[in-house]
Protein backbone atom coordinates (compact mmCIF):
# COMPACT_ATOMS: atom_id res chain seq x y z
CA UNK A 1 0.00 0.00 0.00
CA UNK A 2 2.80 2.25 1.08
CA UNK A 3 4.27 1.09 -1.99
CA UNK A 4 1.59 2.48 -4.36
CA UNK A 5 0.79 5.75 -2.62
CA UNK A 6 4.57 6.24 -3.27
CA UNK A 7 4.49 5.71 -6.65
CA UNK A 8 1.59 7.59 -7.20
CA UNK A 9 3.77 10.71 -5.46
CA UNK A 10 5.56 11.70 -8.73
CA UNK A 11 3.00 12.16 -11.27
CA UNK A 12 1.20 14.48 -8.18
CA UNK A 13 4.41 16.22 -8.29
CA UNK A 14 4.67 16.78 -12.04
CA UNK A 15 1.14 18.05 -12.43
CA UNK A 16 1.70 20.22 -9.83
CA UNK A 17 4.69 21.42 -11.42
CA UNK A 18 2.64 21.71 -14.28
CA UNK A 19 0.05 23.47 -12.81
CA UNK A 20 2.47 25.98 -10.41
CA UNK A 21 3.46 28.31 -13.83
CA UNK A 22 -0.08 28.69 -15.04
CA UNK A 23 -1.67 29.24 -11.50
CA UNK A 24 1.30 32.31 -11.01
CA UNK A 25 1.12 33.73 -14.85
CA UNK A 26 -2.78 34.09 -13.66
CA UNK A 27 -2.01 35.38 -10.88
CA UNK A 28 0.36 38.44 -12.56
CA UNK A 29 -1.25 38.77 -15.44
CA UNK A 30 -2.73 42.33 -16.38
CA UNK A 31 -6.17 42.75 -17.78
CA UNK A 32 -5.19 43.59 -20.83
CA UNK A 33 -4.20 40.33 -21.75
CA UNK A 34 -6.61 38.23 -19.67
CA UNK A 35 -8.69 35.47 -21.18
CA UNK A 36 -11.58 34.53 -19.39
CA UNK A 37 -14.37 32.02 -20.18
CA UNK A 38 -18.02 30.92 -19.93
CA UNK A 39 -18.87 27.54 -19.09
CA UNK A 40 -22.58 27.88 -19.87
CA UNK A 41 -22.05 28.60 -23.36
CA UNK A 42 -18.30 28.14 -23.87
CA UNK A 43 -17.82 31.92 -24.85
CA UNK A 44 -14.53 33.49 -24.35
CA UNK A 45 -13.63 37.42 -23.82
CA UNK A 46 -10.17 38.10 -24.47
CA UNK A 47 -8.69 41.72 -23.52
CA UNK A 48 -6.30 43.69 -25.91
CA UNK A 49 -4.22 46.88 -25.17
CA UNK A 50 -6.41 49.69 -26.02
CA UNK A 51 -3.20 52.02 -26.46
CA UNK A 52 -3.40 55.61 -25.96
CA UNK A 53 -7.26 56.28 -26.29
CA UNK A 54 -8.06 59.14 -24.18
CA UNK A 55 -11.52 57.93 -23.43
CA UNK A 56 -11.56 54.32 -23.99
CA UNK A 57 -9.58 52.29 -20.36
CA UNK A 58 -10.07 48.69 -21.95
CA UNK A 59 -10.83 47.03 -25.71
CA UNK A 60 -11.85 43.27 -25.77
CA UNK A 61 -13.56 40.93 -27.57
CA UNK A 62 -16.38 38.18 -26.46
CA UNK A 63 -16.32 35.82 -29.30
CA UNK A 64 -19.13 33.40 -29.23
CA UNK A 65 -20.08 29.96 -31.13
CA UNK A 66 -20.33 29.83 -34.90
CA UNK A 67 -17.68 32.16 -35.00
CA UNK A 68 -19.87 35.13 -33.71
CA UNK A 69 -17.41 37.85 -32.50
CA UNK A 70 -18.68 41.11 -30.89
CA UNK A 71 -16.37 44.05 -30.40
CA UNK A 72 -15.85 45.43 -26.91
CA UNK A 73 -14.69 48.88 -25.41
CA UNK A 74 -15.24 50.11 -21.62
CA UNK A 75 -15.09 53.66 -20.66
CA UNK A 76 -15.42 55.23 -17.68
CA UNK A 77 -18.45 56.97 -16.86
CA UNK A 78 -17.65 60.91 -15.10
CA UNK A 79 -20.38 61.35 -12.73
CA UNK A 80 -20.37 58.72 -10.70
CA UNK A 81 -17.03 56.71 -11.70
CA UNK A 82 -17.95 53.29 -12.92
CA UNK A 83 -16.53 50.84 -16.07
CA UNK A 84 -19.42 51.25 -19.14
CA UNK A 85 -18.95 48.26 -21.48
CA UNK A 86 -20.74 47.78 -24.53
CA UNK A 87 -20.88 45.37 -27.04
CA UNK A 88 -21.00 45.90 -30.65
CA UNK A 89 -21.78 43.73 -33.66
CA UNK A 90 -21.02 44.74 -37.09
CA UNK A 91 -20.78 48.24 -36.79
CA UNK A 92 -19.94 50.48 -39.90
CA UNK A 93 -16.23 51.23 -40.17
CA UNK A 94 -14.78 54.76 -39.91
CA UNK A 95 -16.70 57.83 -38.11
CA UNK A 96 -20.13 56.79 -37.22
CA UNK A 97 -23.23 58.72 -36.12
CA UNK A 98 -24.40 58.10 -32.66
CA UNK A 99 -27.81 56.23 -34.15
CA UNK A 100 -25.80 53.81 -35.98
CA UNK A 101 -23.38 53.18 -33.10
CA UNK A 102 -26.97 52.39 -31.13
CA UNK A 103 -27.86 50.08 -33.70
CA UNK A 104 -25.00 47.80 -33.44
CA UNK A 105 -24.44 47.76 -29.71
CA UNK A 106 -25.84 44.85 -28.43
CA UNK A 107 -25.19 45.22 -24.66
CA UNK A 108 -23.83 47.94 -22.58
CA UNK A 109 -23.60 48.31 -18.65
CA UNK A 110 -21.27 48.00 -15.99
CA UNK A 111 -18.80 45.27 -15.89
CA UNK A 112 -18.04 44.11 -11.99
CA UNK A 113 -15.16 41.75 -10.52
CA UNK A 114 -15.29 39.38 -7.87
CA UNK A 115 -12.02 38.00 -5.94
CA UNK A 116 -11.94 34.71 -4.68
CA UNK A 117 -13.34 35.91 -1.47
CA UNK A 118 -17.04 36.93 -3.08
CA UNK A 119 -15.65 40.55 -3.05
CA UNK A 120 -16.85 42.94 -5.89
CA UNK A 121 -15.63 45.49 -6.96
CA UNK A 122 -15.50 47.32 -10.61
CA UNK A 123 -13.26 46.77 -13.64
CA UNK A 124 -9.71 48.00 -13.11
CA UNK A 125 -8.34 49.86 -16.39
CA UNK A 126 -4.94 48.34 -18.32
CA UNK A 127 -1.42 48.02 -16.34
CA UNK A 128 -3.88 46.47 -13.19
CA UNK A 129 -3.61 42.98 -11.99
CA UNK A 130 -6.69 40.52 -13.71
CA UNK A 131 -9.35 40.21 -11.36
CA UNK A 132 -10.54 36.51 -11.26
CA UNK A 133 -13.74 36.92 -12.16
CA UNK A 134 -16.18 39.37 -14.55
CA UNK A 135 -19.65 39.73 -14.04
CA UNK A 136 -21.57 41.31 -16.86
CA UNK A 137 -25.33 42.05 -15.68
CA UNK A 138 -27.92 40.70 -17.96
CA UNK A 139 -25.81 39.81 -20.65
CA UNK A 140 -27.41 36.77 -21.61
CA UNK A 141 -30.92 37.93 -21.54
CA UNK A 142 -29.78 40.57 -23.39
CA UNK A 143 -28.04 38.59 -26.25
CA UNK A 144 -30.61 36.34 -26.62
CA UNK A 145 -32.91 39.08 -27.65
CA UNK A 146 -30.49 40.65 -30.15
CA UNK A 147 -30.16 40.14 -33.74
CA UNK A 148 -26.73 38.59 -33.91
CA UNK A 149 -28.37 35.21 -31.84
CA UNK A 150 -30.17 32.22 -34.02
CA UNK A 151 -29.92 32.04 -37.85
CA UNK A 152 -26.67 32.35 -38.87
CA UNK A 153 -25.41 33.73 -35.68
CA UNK A 154 -24.36 32.28 -32.12
CA UNK A 155 -26.55 29.69 -30.68
CA UNK A 156 -25.23 28.79 -27.28
CA UNK A 157 -26.16 31.97 -24.85
CA UNK A 158 -23.60 32.61 -22.24
CA UNK A 159 -24.07 33.46 -18.60
CA UNK A 160 -23.30 36.93 -17.10
CA UNK A 161 -20.46 35.33 -14.99
CA UNK A 162 -16.87 34.74 -16.80
CA UNK A 163 -13.78 33.01 -14.75
CA UNK A 164 -10.63 34.01 -15.62
CA UNK A 165 -9.02 31.30 -17.94
CA UNK A 166 -5.11 32.47 -18.79
CA UNK A 167 -3.42 35.27 -19.67
CA UNK A 168 -2.00 35.92 -23.32
CA UNK A 169 1.55 35.90 -24.39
Amino acid sequence: MTARLLGLAGPVVLVAGILAPVANAQATCPIELAVYGDAQSGGEIDFTPTGTSATVTNTFRLILDNNVVLNGIVMWTQDVSRPNGALMYKCPEGDVTGEELAACTLWNGVIYTADDKGAVGLLPAQGVVAPKTLILPDLGPVLRQSRAYGGSGFSKVPSDVFSMKGCQE
